[in-house]
């Protein structure tokens, strides 16, 4: 009997470590834990851990590369989140490494995945804290499809309101229905087709003519590309400067005789004196008049004036007989070539 009995205890503690160790594996197997496999952690912090739990799945590229091991809260704006990588996957997992959360298909469990970086960086150790970046978040997309539709339900309704104005437009419709539109259009489709054809003859001839200075052709492209008449103009302008600076030095000489000319006007004592030379002028002038007129009746030179006053009037006869002699007519005038001497000369121009 009691050999039964503990057998039976046997048979109860054996099924009973059967059913717990059932229970741990199921349990381990659901949370995705791997106690028995090697791993090191790392860490991440989010500003919202977006429904992220204990056990959810960790992806390095895509693959997978471990599980979330404990979430817990650092201060009310920063998660963080341990993660049990697997150590085949440390070789590749780089400091600069970033973690986001996301979601297995649309609407399954939570992720965090870890994408490397393109720049160059040490390996990450056991316990570094990985850089984050925002996640998508699904009930940001729902959010925004939610806004578009509505703004599409308010574009459409325009729309409708829009099409029902146009239908109820009859001038809208009696002016497509009008045939003659449509010459009237196409007439000015073609005037501006010739005006553009005629716009192009006319940048053509442009451009040729352009070519043309360019290569010296013409008056223009002469005058432009002539070296001898650049020099030339270079000279005349030269000349054109000095002949200025002449001027302007004319001038500046000018308006420094001027200035001395107003000074002498402006000079009381010069003017009193030039009057009192000119009066003394005048006064010696007569004087030596009336020595002349005095000298004229002195008996003793009253003949020679005498002598020249009838030479005087001797003269005045000849040249007005001289002046009777000859014809009037301009062409029978003889040259001043043909006079004896230049008193002869003298005596025709007097």
């Amino acid at each position: 009997m009691a050999a039964s009995l503990s057998n039976n205890v046997k048979l109860g503690l054996l099924v009973l470590s059967g059913i717990f160790v059932l229970v741990a594996s199921l349990y381990i197997i659901g949370k995705n834990e791997n106690y028995f496999g090697s791993h090191f952690e790392l860490r991440a912090r989010f500003v919202d851990a977006d429904g992220l739990v204990n056990g959810d799945n960790i992806r390095f590229s895509g693959l997978q590369a471990g599980t979330v091991r404990s979430i817990r809260v650092i201060d009310d704006t920063t998660i963080e989140a341990v993660l049990l990588v697997d150590k085949a996957m440390r070789p590749y997992i780089h400091k600069n490494a970033q973690a986001s959360i996301g979601t297995e298909g649309l609407i399954g469990n939570k992720v965090v995945n870890i994408l490397p970086a393109r720049e160059p960086a040490p390996l990450a150790g056991d316990g570094d804290l990985l850089p984050t970046r925002d996640q998508l978040n699904t009930d940001a997309m729902l959010r925004t499809l939610n806004k578009t539709n509505e703004n599409l339900a308010r574009i459409t309704d325009g729309l409708k309101a829009t099409v029902q104005r146009v239908n109820e437009s009859a001038g809208l419709w009696n002016l497509l229905n009008d045939r003659r539109m449509a010459a009237n259009v196409s007439a000015s489709m073609e005037h501006v087709r010739k005006s553009s054809e005629e716009a192009e003859a006319m940048l053509r001839e442009l451009h040729a003519l352009v070519s043309a200075v360019k290569q010296g052709q013409g008056s223009v492209g002469t005058l432009l590309t002539d070296t001898q008449f650049v020099h030339h103009l270079d000279e005349a302008v030269a000349r054109i400067r000095l002949a200025g600076d002449r001027i302007s030095a004319a001038g500046d000489s000018a308006g420094a005789l001027a200035a001395s000319a107003r000074g002498l006007i402006t000079d009381t004592a010069f003017v009193r004196n030039l009057n009192s030379s000119l009066e003394n002028i005048r006064k010696g002038t007569a004087a030596f008049h009336e020595d002349m007129e005095a000298l004229k009746h002195n008996f003793l030179l009253r003949g020679y004036f005498r002598r020249q006053e009838k030479a005087a009037a001797k003269t005045r006869a000849d040249s007005l007989r001289t002046t009777e002699q000859w014809p009037l007519d301009p062409l029978s005038i003889p040259s001043s070539r043909e006079f004896a001497n230049p008193h002869d000369t003298a005596q025709l121009r007097h």
